[in-house]
């Protein structure tokens, strides 16, 4: 009888806490947002967004919809703290939709960057390539995942969050900050410290670390370790020569 009793205030303790969730869930999209607006304030916020001087149309294109993405993603999470969860269901379709198109203007840019040239100052643009194009994938198997666990708020949520720090590189690599400029490693630090937040947070919240958190946590730091060595690759270099 006496286990009978402690056993449902033991189950409750490992529930997550709701009102927690809102806080954490809606303050990482902010914390983020101010990551980007650091980083990209010079060349393109504080440039005027659409007067900026990018390089073409496309680019143009690429920030809009990845600000928009920004944007959607604070509306979502408000949303869900005003207890508005069937607009939040609603304008996550829109959501998707959205995410497709990021998609192909991300490939499309990358690959506009190629042709441009563009690279960063320890690797050529071939090698530089994978950064962007792995980005996109990751990006694009998350959100995926993402909407298929839609019913699943735990896993949902944190696939969206992550599917988004997926997409940071560009913007903490434009930290008008020295260190990171001089140690490229500094950059993967940054984005892992995101995913340490979440780690963090499910230990406090659950009391484990949940099992979305874990393979989508474990699959960006493999591809960010690795993509690189292989980029460098003739492998890599002979099949971005066939496909461009």
């Amino acid at each position: 009888m006496a286990d009978l009793a402690v056993t449902p205030a033991v189950v409750r303790a490992h529930q997550p806490n709701r009102a927690a969730d809102r806080v954490f869930f809606s303050a990482m999209p902010l914390l983020m947002f101010a990551t980007v607006l650091f980083g990209f304030a010079k060349t393109y916020f504080l440039a005027g967004m659409v007067a900026a001087p990018l390089p073409n149309k496309l680019i143009h294109l690429h920030g809009a919809a990845f600000t928009s993405w920004m944007i959607l993603l604070i509306v979502q999470t408000g949303l869900v703290s005003a207890h508005r969860v069937k607009w939040h269901m609603k304008l996550g379709l829109f959501g998707f939709g959205l995410a497709v198109v990021m998609v192909i203007l991300g490939c499309s840019a990358a690959v506009n960057a190629l042709h441009r040239g563009s690279g960063v100052p320890d690797l050529d643009p071939v090698t530089f390539f994978i950064v962007p194009i792995t980005s996109m994938l990751l990006f694009s198997v998350f959100i995926l995942f993402a909407y298929r666990q839609r019913r699943n708020v735990e896993a949902h949520k944190r696939l969206i969050i992550i599917a988004t720090i997926s997409l940071m590189d560009a913007a903490v690599a434009r930290w008008p900050l020295a260190v990171v400029h001089r140690y490229p490693v500094m950059q993967d630090v940054v984005i892992f410290g995101f995913l340490l937040l979440i780690v963090v947070y499910d230990l406090w919240s659950l009391h484990r670390v949940s099992k979305t958190t874990m393979w989508a946590s474990a699959l960006l730091v493999a591809v960010h370790l690795g993509r690189v060595s292989l980029g460098l690759t003739h492998g890599w270099h002979a099949l971005v020569g066939r496909l461009v």
